[in-house]
């Protein structure tokens, strides 16, 4: 039932409770409330009420708000249900996957809004840290229940701010479903923070979100027909997502890297076999962090083997379920239980059956930890590296990116790999790449080695006779 009885009382203060100011007002007899953390926060609701009641909107005895906002509550809003999407999806997603929706959407949430012209905006980080830190980042409450960080959390006046801002100026999800918008969103995902184009990789993979979020939209009916991505003719900007081979060490500087970080004192001599597992098995550094004393085979003679079964990619704790700065997963790309056997050559069979010797294994069976027995975090290895690096480079080379960061390691083994004919299947299986991928990143090496095959080939055929030659006299 409607009705223009509506009265409004001060403001109430509980200090004893986690949402201290409470709005009260009663419509038609009927009581309601409202309790919020901050007391801005609820002097605004006030406000909102009391204006629609000097507008001379009638309100709903039951519901205790005005019609203006009953209609309202039908309407979803692209950040509700971008909020949605993210609750959704964040039970079965890997911490990484967690913060990479959330990463996607704070770059897509910002380009659907509709901004009223007579209201300043909040600056562009404020509102990417709200989205990304706030909104799309669960945490559970006082039952147990997922709901966004926000909610449970205080956050600072800015970050509340920014996102009062997202929530009133968000495009509802049909005009979101727009076409005009689309573009929005798709340029947006196109598009790095400081204007510039993103790489192809970083494009596809926010593309990948936006697209699973308007198939939500689908399914939860909020929208009709197809997904709007397949009504826009759109294509990435290309980039090149190519490793540049000038800035890969080869093997003479590979190695000399590898020697001077292990005498970077008692952490760079514990990272020796690490940095060896980057190079010359080409491992990812979340797959060495897992590396255990059971997965290898190390004879005394002759090649061994690693078995990888699993990784620990490093993340931010507020992504993980257990609150700690990495996830413990499967390999990447690849199911739980997939392990994935890795030749290694003498020279890291031998770093590895030094490195047991001399430090044994942590209580869980990995061969590398930090000094309290946790995870090796990048910072730890990174140091190592970088004095390492100013060790062996010349001033010159040091400033630039060659062998910039010790994943580089893991570029010039397959590389390595790749130049001696291994063929690109194998190369893919052992670095846990797709071919496609393979064949993206390592493409102008392995153009090389179609060159060299094509030389092959022309061996061959020139060892046979021409063909006017195979036939016989009458």
């Amino acid at each position: 039932m409607l009705t223009y009885d509506v009265k409004f009382y001060e403001i109430e203060h509980r200090p004893d409770r986690r949402k201290p100011y409470r709005v009260r007002w009663v419509v038609g007899g009927n009581r309601h409330s409202k309790s919020y953390l901050l007391k801005p926060q609820a002097e605004g609701r006030k406000s909102e009420l009391m204006e629609a009641a000097r507008r001379g909107e009638q309100f709903d005895v039951d519901e205790g708000l005005p019609v203006s906002e009953l209609r309202a509550k039908d309407v979803v809003t692209w950040y509700e249900h971008a909020c949605a999407y993210v609750l959704m999806k964040w039970p079965r997603a890997a911490a990484k996957h967690r913060a990479g929706i959330a990463d996607a959407l704070a770059t897509v949430t910002p380009a659907l809004v509709k901004q009223p012209p007579s209201r300043p905006t909040p600056s562009r980080s404020d509102v990417r840290q709200a989205l990304f830190q706030w909104a799309f980042r669960m945490v559970r409450n006082d039952k147990d229940e997922l709901v966004p960080r926000h909610q449970v959390e205080e956050p600072p006046q800015r970050v509340s701010r920014a996102l009062a801002w997202v929530s009133q100026n968000s495009l509802t999800i049909q005009e979101a479903a727009h076409p005009e918008a689309v573009r929005k969103a798709l340029n947006a995902v196109s598009t790095k923070l400081n204007g510039g184009q993103a790489a192809e990789n970083t494009t596809r993979r926010k593309r990948m979100v936006l697209n699973s979020t308007y198939n939500y939209a689908l399914e939860r009916e909020l929208i009709e027909g197809i997904n709007p991505l397949k009504r826009v003719d759109w294509q990435a900007p290309h980039t090149d997502d190519e490793v540049d081979f000038r800035y890969v060490p080869d093997p003479k500087l590979a190695n000399a890297l590898i020697r001077e970080a292990s005498r970077q004192g008692a952490r760079g001599a514990h990272l020796h076999a690490y940095f060896g597992c980057l190079y010359y098995a080409a491992m990812r550094p979340a797959e060495i962090s897992q590396l255990k004393g059971k997965d290898c085979r190390l004879p005394k003679k002759g090649w061994g083997t690693l078995t990888l079964d699993s990784s620990s990619p490093e993340v931010s704790t507020g992504w993980t379920d257990a609150g700690k700065p990495y996830d413990e997963r499967g390999l990447k790309r690849r199911a739980r239980k997939t392990t994935r056997p890795v030749p290694i050559p003498p020279v890291l069979v031998a770093l590895l059956r030094a490195h047991l010797d001399t430090y044994g294994t942590a209580d869980d069976g990995r061969l590398f930890r930090a000094a309290r027995g946790g995870r090796v975090r990048s910072t730890e290895y990174c140091e190592v590296w970088h004095k390492a690096r100013r060790k062996v480079l010349s001033p010159e080379d040091a400033r630039t990116p060659l062998a910039e960061v010790p994943y580089s390691l893991r570029h010039a083994g397959v590389s390595l790999w790749i130049t001696a004919g291994v063929e690109p299947t194998e190369v893919a299986r052992r670095a846990g790449h797709s071919l496609a991928v393979l064949y993206r990143v390592y493409a102008k090496i392995l153009t090389g080695r179609q060159d060299h095959s094509n030389e092959l080939i022309d061996k061959a055929l020139g060892e046979l006779p021409p063909p006017d030659q195979e036939r016989t006299a009458p």
